[in-house]
């Protein structure tokens, strides 16, 4: 895994703790307060979720919260922007295919 240890802007990035987290059944590891994307580059995954009309790859594009790309379902939650959610301990990522489906087996609108 590679990551930026030091920062144009924001300096120096110090010593943070390692968690453990669960992406499509697979464990990796990730460091808190990351966020979610980063932290699968970091592990070599790239393809975030597919597109529901046709079921197109995508990932980071704008990296920032504005564009959707890279929504996955984290903790059974559909469309999680990852590029601005922090990693914690014990999450559970999953690709997201579509809308995405909430866990009592709903289409999320």
């Amino acid at each position: 895994m590679t990551r930026i240890m030091q920062h144009p802007i924001l300096g120096e990035i110090g010593k943070r703790k390692k968690v453990k987290i669960m992406v499509d059944g697979k464990e990796m590891y990730a460091y808190e307060g990351e966020m979610i994307a980063a932290a699968l580059w970091a592990n070599g995954i790239h393809i975030f979720r597919y597109t529901k009309k046709l079921d197109k790859p995508r990932g980071v594009f704008c990296g920032i919260g504005k564009c959707t790309d890279c929504i996955m379902i984290v903790n059974g939650q559909p469309n999680v922007r990852t590029c601005i959610t922090p990693v914690e301990e014990g999450m559970i990522i999953e690709t997201q295919y579509g809308l995405g489906k909430w866990k009592e087996g709903k289409d999320y609108e």
